[in-house]
């Protein structure tokens, strides 16, 4: 079996290939292809919760596929929408709910709201890269974790967020040498304790960027192994690398009483 570190390797220097035959396998076009093909006829927020192919088809590019199923909860986010800092999305702490209500956004543009470029395409292309993560991951977690890493790392801008994220923490982790165990620390001293051993400065450079998952390639094959790697029991594997529901989420479900 490849290297983690080859396998990444080998997907994030040809990434425009590996994401173009990620588009090209059969289910992943099929569902692409409904996707696009019925979304510009979808006017309410109703319209688009109704039509479960659309609507996971959307979740799961945005990392929400564990959230599916919590249809009034995600409706509160889209009716609300992202133009005051008091709507339901902005004060969630999880920005994948903001990132979403901002794709589809039916409480400014209403029944155009899926006629935006980040509704159709951008969606499209997001949908395609959580899948070939996911792929990556069905072969080897330690890969999934890069790539994911390598996508989020652009957009850090404090240690904090890197803390609040279970797949970014674990890679973080991996790569400077600290034991899981510290998790269980107060987080400013986490926050410290991770500002000391990197710049979050350095992720903004390409280069800079590759030398830590590089790092933490080595690092995971030393830990799990490319056989291991493949069978670990990890619910990141099974479940959007976004996972983790935080307690505003949880306690606004309960309120919502959701079902399936």
């Amino acid at each position: 079996m490849v290297s983690t570190i080859a396998s990444y390797q080998l997907i994030s220097k040809n990434i425009v290939k590996s994401l173009q035959q990620t588009m090209e396998k059969p289910d992943v076009s099929k569902d692409t292809e409904y996707y696009l093909s019925h979304i510009r006829d979808v006017n309410t927020i109703d319209e688009f919760i109704g039509d479960y192919r659309l609507f996971s088809y959307a979740m799961k590019a945005y990392g929400l596929s564990d959230m599916t199923y919590a249809k009034a909860f995600m409706r509160k986010v889209l009716t609300e929408g992202v133009a005051s800092s008091t709507t339901f999305a902005n004060k969630l702490s999880d920005a994948r709910y903001r990132e979403f209500a901002t794709a589809f956004d039916f409480a400014k543009l209403g029944d155009q709201a899926t006629s935006t470029t980040a509704a159709q395409v951008g969606t499209v292309e997001k949908y395609v890269r959580q899948q070939l993560e996911e792929d990556a991951g069905s072969q080897n977690e330690g890969v999934r974790l890069a790539l994911y890493f390598e996508r989020k790392a652009p957009k850090i801008t404090s240690i904090y967020q890197i803390l609040a994220d279970p797949a970014l923490i674990k890679v973080a982790q991996i790569a400077l040498g600290i034991s899981p165990m510290t998790s269980m620390a107060d987080v400013d001293k986490q926050a410290n304790m991770l500002s000391a051993k990197v710049d979050i400065a350095d992720f903004q450079t390409p280069e800079k960027l590759q030398t830590f998952l590089q790092r933490f390639s080595v690092m995971w094959e030393m830990e799990n192994g490319t056989s291991t790697a493949q069978s670990a029991s990890s619910t990141l594997i099974t479940q959007p690398l976004e996972m983790g529901l935080s307690t505003d989420v949880l306690t606004t479900l309960q309120n919502l009483k959701i079902g399936r």
